[in-house]
């Protein structure tokens, strides 16, 4: 599953930094969640960052982006690997 971030957004700022696959930025109005690097934390974390850190709640399951746990941590072994120096 992807997350996604909701108009009720306040933009505190907390999200993006603590992103480990740098799949959050400032969209037109709000902070956004790119689905192709979301992981929900799988791989870093035993729950999502964002979600655990933001004060108003914002941060839901996105519909259009459900993925099992297999998956998430295959796109998790996937980005990690375009990152590595060797690209391995």
């Amino acid at each position: 599953m992807a997350l996604t971030i909701t108009a009720e957004c306040i933009n505190c700022d907390v999200c993006e930094p603590v992103c480990p696959n740098q799949a959050i930025s400032m969209g037109p109005d709000f902070y956004q969640i790119d689905p192709a690097r979301c992981t929900e934390c799988v791989g870093h974390y035993d729950q999502p960052q964002c979600v655990e850190l933001c004060p108003v709640q914002c941060i839901p399951v996105h519909p259009q982006h459900i993925e099992d746990r297999a998956s998430l941590e295959r796109k998790y072994r996937r980005l990690t690997a375009a990152s590595s120096p060797c690209g391995a």
